[in-house]
């Protein structure tokens, strides 16, 4: 059923609709009857949710850069859920979770493997800083929820400080300290003591800052927690998804803010964490140490769902309590795989590569930015690229019926992506993407944009 997109913008997040008239618009243009079957039996089955299911079409293959569907077309995946930093299907990966499912196959409880226990020291030989005890969960949602826990029995309080718009899974710990009404709303009463604040964003910013980031939203949380006087820990996500990417004083200021008031720093890097920004943990960028660090997507190497919780030594205070006790986790096939996915991104040099490729195809979209007025900002790292599109740049309304246009003849050309707050086209490919891929995908994004511009230029125009 189609709605009217004016109507949609409570339901904005870091997703795209599947509710929208332009999505039924091509599944009516572009899937056969087969297809079609498939949608509806897997509609017929699963509870509908927004954000998935109904779903837009079916997958067959997943390899590198891109996906393909039922029908045979290939699309660049330029959404992926950020779990493909080493790159779908990525034979490594596949080799080691083999070999591993010969030898190992579960860990039952009370007993440890060797895959495990190496993934555990690797990550704390990778994170800054005294970031030395880990605990393996099967999903980043789980792995917030421990961090929650953990931030309560070290502390002796409860009380959280997070961002308004953020997201941290969806599960009711979870939407308690998230910021997106799309999963907060009607659910009922949330977790007590989750504060919010405003993000690290000076294009909707209450604090006036202007054309860039002032701080005062990091002096805020200071106010917080001198006025609280009991926060458990300050929460949030090093760089959001949108991207929207915080001068490099935000987080040492914040560091700064919770040594002295007593409160631990929690960075949520589930969907950047291995890489996405150029380097293993997108706090390396601000030179800033977390009391925790969360991590998750790619730590599964494109195949397997894994997350970790990786803490300060400090903090292991809950010998006599269970703060994760999940099934799965330290599953041994799980572990070789993360350990395989580090393994390739290491050996190939895939950090490197992606800040080169990210600067170059950042610079790319600037110029997409001066040649289409549609184009408001551009920002990212690494290869974490935003596109924000505009009806009006010297009001910034959101151009989110254009946005869901582009996304969609996007499809038509071969390149899936995601719209986040209704109108930024968020691109984050595998990080193994080569540069003529890129390139390809780049020529399409152009001529994506300079569709619907002619479009809409066309509509305005006409008597």
């Amino acid at each position: 059923m189609a709605h009217d997109p004016q109507k949609l913008d409570h339901l904005r997040s870091e997703g795209d609709l599947n509710i929208s008239a332009h999505r039924a618009a091509w599944q009516r243009e572009h899937l056969h009857e087969e297809t079609r079957h498939w949608l509806a039996e897997d509609a017929k089955y699963f509870l509908h949710q927004s954000l998935s299911t109904p779903c837009l079409n079916v997958l067959t293959g997943a390899e590198g850069a891109t996906i393909t569907d039922l029908e045979g077309r290939k699309y660049y995946d330029f959404h992926g859920n950020n779990v493909h930093q080493a790159g779908f299907g990525n034979p490594h990966v596949i080799a080691a979770i083999t070999r591993q499912m010969a030898e190992l196959s579960f860990c039952t409880r009370r007993y440890t493997n060797l895959p495990a226990i190496q993934l555990a020291q690797k990550l704390t030989q990778l994170a800054p800083g005294d970031l030395n005890r880990v605990l393996f969960a099967p999903g980043g949602t789980a792995a917030i929820g421990m961090a929650l826990k953990l931030a309560r029995a070290a502390t002796g309080r409860f009380k959280t400080i997070s961002m308004w718009d953020s997201f941290h899974g969806a599960s009711l710990d979870a939407i308690s300290i998230g910021g997106e009404a799309m999963f907060r709303g009607g659910i009922g009463p949330l977790l007590p003591g989750c504060e919010h604040v405003p993000p690290p964003d000076h294009r909707h910013c209450p604090f006036a800052c202007g054309a860039a980031c002032n701080l005062k939203c990091a002096d805020y949380i200071e106010y917080v927690l001198e006025k609280e006087g009991d926060v458990a820990a300050v929460i949030g996500e090093t760089i959001r998804s949108t991207p929207y990417i915080p001068p490099p004083d935000y987080w040492r200021k914040i560091r700064a803010a919770c040594d002295k008031h007593g409160a631990l720093l929690i960075l949520d890097e589930i969907p950047h964490c291995l890489g996405r920004t150029g380097k293993m943990f997108t706090c390396e960028h601000y030179e800033v140490v977390p009391d925790m660090l969360v991590i998750g997507k790619a730590l599964g190497g494109g195949i397997f769902p894994l997350a970790a919780l990786i803490a300060r030594d400090n903090l292991n205070v809950m010998a006599d309590r269970a703060l994760g006790h999940y099934t799965h986790e330290k599953n041994p096939v799980a572990a070789a795989a993360g350990l395989a996915a580090i393994e390739y991104l290491e050996r190939e040099n895939v950090l490197e590569h992606t800040r080169t490729l990210g600067a170059y195809t950042l610079d790319r979209l600037r110029q997409f930015q001066a040649d289409h007025e549609i184009v408001g900002d551009v920002r990212g790292l690494g290869l974490l690229l935003g596109v924000e599109l505009v009806r009006d740049r010297a009001t910034r309304v959101r151009a989110t019926d254009e946005a869901e246009q582009v996304m969609y003849e996007a499809l038509r050309r071969g390149l899936n992506f995601k719209l986040t707050m209704g109108n930024i086209l968020t691109l984050t490919p595998a990080l193994t993407i080569t540069r003529a891929e890129m390139e390809d995908a780049l020529a399409i994004l152009e001529s994506c944009l300079r569709e619907v511009a002619a479009r809409r230029h066309a509509t305005h125009s006409t008597p």
